[in-house]
């Protein structure tokens, strides 16, 4: 097995110092799982052979996107992993930067899910990748391109992991290559270093290979074992009887609708992490009442007929889902105070595409103090703002429902503005004036 990992050394500094003679940027995708910490490894490893031999010119970036949904108990290790790698980085001067991408506020999953009402993803409409994973990562991507004009992006994937993958893999490779061609992105290819490793392997080389930034491997080896599903024993020994490959178990978003069931999270909670239950409840829930036709409306955002007429969640079954996420929160927030489930950004966002999606009654301050039972600031509290609302509630006195309609227009106008998409306003403020003068007939 030492054969093997420094067989593997070897490779990836023919590839770094001699297969590959351009200067295009490296980029690592980091998830924190088994299979990306070994691939870091051995890269890492890689680097400082390769200082003593000549000098070293190419940046490595450790790149790991966060989608903000992300089961807490990985986050919270992938986040303290990626710390210790930019102070060992820094004190070993190697070339090696760290970069946390996050969705962009309007891609985040509550935003579309509870603001646009998009409905918990499956199969048929799997929304949530491009706008979680992809549209992050992609902008790095693009702006080392613009830079470099090229680069090498590696990945954890092993061809042993399913036939498809293996599929997948050799369907884009270039003969007699270790690259292999970008599937959608011009001038940038992947190199999988450890393709060809079995499971075994991989947790040979965790279980036995010294973290070269400082981590606790014993400690993800932990997190794979406590998340290993009741119908999934670990009887292979990998280099005592200690070290059981456990690795089948899978993290993703906590929200995850995809799959049938969360197996990962729930052998969590059986192995004693018992505050997550609130987030599997709520992620089972979301699963259960999906395709209940009360919780949809009748056509899609952009105003044509759902098929079946299964369109955007209701109004009333968004704010549901908020008052539930909320109290979810509130609830884990006793164990664990930290954890965030949602962000303040995002409850702001959330209210202001309710407002242009013509939701007025339903007030996110309102779920918020229910669930907290303080006040969450969302006004705006500037006085010249205070005395221009006066004028206009005494100017519509004879008239209160002109007051509303015009307080309706302006939050239109000012939330447009707040996500930078003054694009159809106009089209927004006619529609409200229809409805209320339909309403007034």
């Amino acid at each position: 097995m030492a054969k093997l990992t420094q067989n593997l050394i070897d490779e990836i500094i023919d590839q770094y110092l001699y297969a590959d003679e351009t200067n295009r940027p490296w980029i690592i995708g980091f998830s924190g799982g088994k299979d990306s910490t070994v691939m870091l490894q051995l890269v890492w490893k890689a680097i400082e052979q390769i200082k003593e031999l000549t000098g070293v010119t190419r940046e490595i970036y450790v790149v790991c996107n966060d989608t903000m949904v992300e089961n807490p108990i990985i986050t919270e290790y992938v986040h303290r992993v990626l710390n210790q790698i930019e102070i060992a980085a820094r004190d070993q001067d190697m070339p090696v930067r760290v970069v946390k991408t996050i969705p962009r506020l309007e891609d985040s999953f509550w935003v579309n899910l509870i603001g646009k009402g998009y409905p918990a993803p499956n199969n048929a409409f799997r929304w949530c990748t491009e706008r979680l994973k992809i549209k992050p990562t992609s902008r790095f991507l693009i702006e080392q391109l613009d830079e470099f004009g090229e680069a090498v992006i590696l990945i954890g994937t092993r061809k042993s992991e399913s036939a498809q993958r293996s599929k997948s893999m050799k369907k884009h490779e270039i003969r007699g290559k270790r690259l292999t061609k970008h599937p959608t992105q011009p001038n940038t290819y992947m190199y999988a270093p450890i393709r060809n490793l079995e499971l075994e392997e991989i947790w040979y080389i965790i279980n036995t290979m010294e973290s070269p930034w400082g981590s606790d491997n014993s400690e993800l080896f932990k997190l794979y074992s406590d998340a290993s599903a009741d119908d999934y024993e670990c009887p292979t020994v990998v280099t005592s009887k200690n070290h059981k490959s456990c690795g089948q178990s899978r993290f993703g978003c906590w929200t995850c609708t995809v799959v049938k069931n969360d197996k990962s999270m729930t052998a969590l909670i059986d192995n004693g992490l018992t505050w997550l239950t609130p987030l599997l409840n709520l992620r089972n829930q979301m699963v259960d009442e999906r395709n209940i036709a009360k919780n949809r409306m009748p056509e899609r955002r952009n105003g044509s007929k759902a098929i079946r007429g299964f369109g955007p969640y209701t109004p009333e079954y968004r704010a549901s889902l908020l008052k539930r996420l909320l109290e979810a929160q509130k609830e884990v927030q006793k164990d664990k105070p930290h954890v965030e489930l949602i962000t303040n950004q995002e409850l702001v966002a959330i209210q202001t595409i309710w407002y242009r999606d013509f939701i007025f009654n339903q007030k996110v301050s309102i779920l918020y103090r229910q669930a907290y039972k303080i006040e969450l600031d969302m006004k705006d509290h500037n006085e010249k703002h205070e005395i221009e609302l006066e004028l206009l509630k005494k100017s519509c006195e004879e008239n209160p429902k002109d007051f509303e309609l015009i307080q309706e227009l302006l939050t239109l106008q000012k939330n447009k503005s707040l996500l930078n998409k003054k694009r159809g306003l106009k089209d927004d403020i006619e529609k409200r004036i229809e409805q209320y003068i339909k309403n007034e007939k």
